[in-house]
């Protein structure tokens, strides 16, 4: 008898493998969507437990959006014309 772990899984990476080959874009989409839903399952409370004896309170999501402070003045840089017997 055989135990070796390569030899033991060959048939099913083998399976896999076709699996993939032949239908890799259909099971792709379908654990994708099987994602999305999975997680707004999540979102929604899913994973909560409730307990029988205790009541029902919902929050609402609120969002604040705090106005900013004026920006700075800009800064202004000016070029003289100064030569170099002006600078004497």
């Amino acid at each position: 008898m055989n135990l070796n772990p390569a030899t033991v899984l060959n048939p099913v990476f083998q399976f896999l493998d076709w699996i993939i080959a032949e239908w890799g874009v259909y099971l792709f989409l379908a654990f994708s969507w099987l994602s999305v839903l999975v997680l707004a399952w999540v979102f929604s409370g899913g994973l909560l437990r409730k307990f029988p004896n205790q009541p029902h309170v919902r929050a609402g999501i609120g969002i604040f959006i705090q106005p900013h402070s004026p920006p700075p003045p800009p800064i202004i840089i000016q070029e003289s014309d100064l030569s170099d017997e002006d600078m004497d």
